[in-house]
């Protein structure tokens, strides 16, 4: 599924391609990804005529602002947007088309259908599910290592169990959770309630530098991933241990383990990690 860093690198290159663009129609060839507003002539009557005058990112969300309306959508899994010309062949499994007036389209693309779309009024999009409960953003203020220090230290669960949980802090995933423990040195099936002050700081840290660098590299191209101008994320080069099962680790030499924590196949070094 694609993190922070991935949907952050789609963000941009939609910015570039589909900002000032004014929607014609909506075709809609699968209704059960659009969730918001429940039928999906109203999701399309809702759209047609609206210009995209912005796009944002909320943790994993995409948010298409536009005049009056704010789209919110997930890739989920295998989601893609590319921008065609009207008349380019359509590829298979693409479910949603947005048409605009200068004969451009911008069309999603999902092969599993996971994908989820919401359009809300502009101005009440954080006040409904699916934003409603996201923590806050990593490189916001508001993520500091005191706060950070107080989650962990309300709940008995793992430490990878509550990094990846949306409402404590958005836009974590299992690679960059997997990246940003390692880097840390904590063990990911650590109870997050028993980190000391010093070692949810270097958490903290590593947080914020993992995923820095992750968005600077365009994210991480581990199966299907590319950003909205078919292009690869580069991260992956500086993997430590996310997919590295059995390979040495670059610090130590010892051999990369994987597992499952909070449900997750989960890859860490025995060494670094302890």
């Amino acid at each position: 599924m694609p993190e922070l860093p991935e949907v952050e690198t789609v963000r941009r290159t939609l910015e570039l391609l589909v900002i000032g663009k004014k929607i014609k129609d909506v075709t809609v060839s699968w209704p059960k990804m659009i969730k918001h507003p429940a039928e999906t002539e109203e999701f399309i009557h809702s759209l047609r005529g609206q210009e995209i005058l912005e796009m944002r990112r909320r943790g994993k969300f995409l948010v298409f602002y536009l005049n009056d309306v704010a789209l919110v959508s997930h890739l989920r899994m295998e989601g893609k947007y590319n921008v065609s010309h009207q008349g380019d062949p359509v590829e298979k499994h693409t479910h949603v088309i947005f048409h605009f007036t200068d004969g451009t389209e911008l069309r999603y693309r999902d092969v599993r259908k996971f994908g989820t779309m919401h359009v809300f009024k502009k101005g009440e999009e954080l006040l409904h599910l699916p934003l409603l409960q996201l923590g806050p953003e990593p490189f916001q203020p508001e993520f500091t290592a005191d706060y950070l220090t107080k989650k962990l230290g309300k709940t008995e669960r793992i430490v990878k169990a509550t990094l990846l949980d949306q409402t404590v802090l958005v836009g974590l995933g299992n690679i960059y959770v997997d990246e940003a423990l390692f880097r840390a040195g904590i063990h990911p099936d650590r109870k997050s309630k028993a980190l000391s002050r010093k070692e949810v700081e270097r958490l903290h840290e590593q947080i914020i530098e993992t995923l820095t660098e992750a968005v600077e590299m365009g994210g991480s191209t581990i199966r299907s991933y590319v950003n909205s101008q078919g292009q690869m994320g580069m991260f992956q080069q500086n993997l430590y241990v996310y997919s590295r099962k059995d390979e040495p680790c670059r610090n130590c030499g010892a051999i990369i383990k994987k597992k499952v924590s909070a449900g997750r196949g989960t890859h860490y070094c025995p060494q670094c990690q302890r």
